[in-house]
């Protein structure tokens, strides 16, 4: 649909993120590249991951929400984790400020922003079967070619919403979650920087990570403890971790994705 008449400007480099479970054992990626290449001769890849653990789109968005803002704007953001949802799968092109984003209608994206606007969000269809590779690098030529999400396919009419596991607040306590264990083994807990000094206002506190041993200060950076001791601090994306200072504090912690971490104010 209008494919035909994109007129390519190759001299206009096109900024293209990939973040999908496809694994880097097998040849999903090149073919993606490959293909978007065919229709797109001018783009730089930027892989943010294509290890996101299968279909967890929970840990695509925490990738996308804090990769996209670096990223200049007229980004394209292709997001290709649990592609194969059901069996009619939909996908989807949203424009949000400045950049858009690709892939299924899987509640992937309303986990990434929680003010979208659904009557902005358009299904990907181009009138006949097309491959998941084929989807994306036509959306990709269109829109580096300035062509308007209209014209890639309808408003989506049942546009999928997930809910994100939030953190149970109250004045004295709060039950978190651990989210995300990084390359580095550290735990990050679903807990911002903002929530936690919110709540708790000027008080001490403990933070419970196993039935005893909790950690009572939040540290500025890694160095602040003994190499081997647990540290607890509030990183670049305003999410608590919970760390060892050179070592692997999920491991030795025996701390695993969605266990509750429990911080009492007192």
């Amino acid at each position: 649909r209008g494919l035909e008449m994109c007129i390519r400007d190759r001299s206009q480099m096109q900024i293209v993120s990939l973040t999908t479970d496809f694994g880097i054992a097998d040849y999903f990626v090149a073919d993606l590249k490959a293909s978007i290449l065919s229709q797109y001769g001018s783009v730089q890849f930027v892989d943010v991951s294509h290890q996101i653990a299968s279909h967890d789109i929970m840990q695509a968005a925490y990738y996308i929400q804090n990769v996209k803002k670096s990223f200049p704007v007229g980004t394209i953001h292709i997001v290709a984790v649990y592609n194969y949802y059901s069996e009619n799968s939909k996908f989807v092109a949203i424009e949000k400020d400045g950049h858009y984003f690709l892939g299924p209608n899987n509640g992937v994206f309303s986990l990434v922003f929680d003010d979208l606007d659904h009557s902005s969000v358009r299904e990907i269809d181009f009138g006949e079967e097309l491959s998941l590779t084929q989807l994306f690098s036509n959306a990709v030529a269109l829109i580096s070619n300035g062509i308007p999400l209209e014209d890639i396919g309808p408003i989506v009419p049942d546009f999928q919403s997930k809910l994100p596991i939030s953190p149970v607040i109250t004045q004295s306590q709060i039950r978190a979650t651990v989210m995300h264990i990084d390359h580095f083994n550290n735990a990050v807990i679903n807990i911002t920087k903002e929530q936690f000094d919110r709540i708790k206002a000027g008080r001490g506190f403990e933070i419970y990570y196993k039935q005893t041993d909790p950690i009572r200060k939040i540290s500025n950076h890694y160095g602040e403890v003994a190499v081997g001791e647990v540290l607890a601090l509030f990183d670049s994306t305003g999410y608590l971790v919970i760390a060892i200072n050179m070592d692997r504090a999920s491991d030795q912690l025996n701390l695993i994705k969605n266990e509750t971490i429990q911080i009492n104010f007192i």
